[in-house]
C-alpha cells in the first residue's frame, strides 16, 4: 500500500497508530501473508513485527518499500507504540481479551475498521488484476471437472476434483468451503456438502472460489446432470435466473445503492411471481475475505461507484425440489458492469 493511501486511513481512524494482528488486514497493509504477527502504522511510518517464522521472508520480500521490518512478538510491538494514547484497532475482529491486553498497557482504544473498510472497498489496479487471475483460475478448474463427473460420484468426492484442478492452476486455496449440491440438495441456497450420489437427471449446482494472493473469487454455476426429459420445470426457472442475473450487468450503475442493485433482480422476480423464492440478497464485496462491503441488499443504502468488486448472484429455490444460483464476480469501471468470468457459460448447460 502506498504510503498517502495508508496516511488517509490512520487520519480517518482518529487514533494515534493502528494496531493490526490480523492476516488479512496485515496482508492488506503490507502484501506479506503470515500467520501471526503485527502491523504498527502511524500515519509515517509502517512497521511489520514478524517472529523467527517469518521474519527472513518478510524482510526478502518486503525490502526497498514502504514497510519496515522487525523481529519480536507482541512486546516488540507495544514498543514501536510506546508514547501513543489512542490506537486504532478492527473491533469487529479483535476479542475482547486481546483489546483488554492493550487497554491494561495504558492504551485507549478505537475502532479502525470504518477508515479501512472504506479504503479496502474500493480496490486498486493490482486487486482487481489479482482478482480477474482469482476468476480465471476458479473457471478453468470448473472446465476441467466437468468432465470428470460421473454417476455414483459423491458431492464430496466432485468438490475435491474441483479444489484439486484450482490448485493445479496456481490457486492458493479456496475462497470458502465448496459447495456442491445434487438434486434436491440444490434447493438450500448453502447446501452442506456431503455424501448424496450424483444421479441421471439431476441439478448440479456448484458454488466455489480460489484465492491468488490471498484475493478471492467467487462463481456459481448450475447444469443439468442428463436431460431425463422431466425437466421443462426447471428449464423455465432457470431461464428467470439468467434473465435477472444479466439484467443486473445491463442495467446496474455507478451511483446506485446496493437497495437499488438488489431491486434490479428482485424486481424482475417480482414481476413473475417468484420473488418469494429468492430468498437471500443479489450480492456482496469480494476482496481478501469472501464476503466485503459493498452490500447489494434489499436494507443496504451505500452508494456503488467504480472500483467496487461484488458478486451477481440471483438465484430461485424450490424446497425439496431444486435451486438455480447463476453468478459472477464483477466490477464498476467507467460507471457500468464488467464481469471477471468469460471463459464458462451461462446457458443452461446439459452434460
Amino acid at each position: 500500500m502506498d504510503r498517502e493511501k495508508l496516511r488517509q486511513i490512520v487520519a480517518a481512524s482518529g487514533a494515534d497508530a493502528l494496531f493490526l494482528e490480523q492476516d488479512f488486514l496485515r496482508r492488506y497493509v503490507t502484501g506479506f501473508y503470515s500467520t501471526d504477527g503485527y502491523v504498527i502504522c502511524d500515519g509515517a511510518a509502517c512497521t511489520f513485527v514478524a517472529d523467527a517464522r517469518y521474519f527472513e521472508a518478510a524482510e526478502r520480500q518486503l525490502s526497498g518499500g514502504d514497510v519496515r521490518v522487525v523481529e519480536g512478538g507482541f512486546e516488540r510491538a507495544l514498543q514501536l507504540v510506546a508514547g501513543q494514547k489512542t490506537l486504532g484497532v478492527p473491533f469487529p475482529f479483535i476479542s475482547r481479551a486481546a483489546c483488554e491486553r492493550l487497554e491494561e498497557r495504558g492504551f485507549r482504544l478505537t475502532d479502525c475498521m470504518p477508515a479501512l473498510r472504506d479504503a479496502m472497498t474500493v480496490k486498486s489496479e493490482r486487486e482487481i488484476a489479482l482478482i480477474a487471475r482469482a476468476c480465471d483460475i476458479a473457471e478453468e478448474g470448473l472446465l476441467a471437472t466437468l468432465p470428470r463427473l460421473k454417476e455414483g460420484m459423491t458431492e464430496r468426492e466432485a468438490a475435491a476434483v474441483l479444489e484439486y484442478e484450482m490448485r493445479m492452476r496456481g490457486a492458493d486455496g479456496t475462497s470458502f468451503e465448496t459447495i456442491v449440491a445434487f438434486g434436491a440438495g440444490s434447493s438450500v441456497p448453502h447446501h452442506e456438502t456431503g455424501d448424496a450420489k450424483l444421479r441421471f437427471g439431476d441439478a448440479v449446482l456448484i458454488d466455489f472460489g480460489c484465492k491468488v494472493e490471498g484475493y478471492c473469487s467467487d462463481c456459481t454455476r448450475t447444469f443439468l446432470f442428463g436431460d431425463d426429459g422431466r425437466h421443462d420445470t426447471f428449464r423455465q426457472m432457470y431461464a428467470h435466473v439468467l434473465a435477472a442475473h444479466e439484467l443486473v450487468k445491463e442495467t446496474l450503475v455507478s451511483g446506485m445503492t446496493g437497495r437499488e442493485a438488489d431491486e434490479i433482480a428482485r424486481g424482475y422476480f417480482r414481476k413473475h411471481g417468484l420473488d418469494k423464492y429468492f430468498t437471500h440478497t443479489l450480492g456482496h464485496g469480494i476482496g481478501l475475505q469472501i464476503h466485503e462491503y459493498p452490500v447489494l441488499a434489499f436494507r443496504s443504502a451505500q452508494t456503488l461507484c467504480d472500483g467496487m468488486v461484488f458478486s451477481d448472484e440471483p438465484g430461485l429455490y424450490f424446497a425439496g425440489e431444486f435451486g438455480i444460483r447463476i453468478e459472477d464476480s464483477v466490477y464498476l469501471c467507467e460507471g457500468k458492469v464488467r464481469s471477471f468470468m468469460h471463459k464458462t457459460q451461462h446457458a443452461l448447460l446439459v452434460l
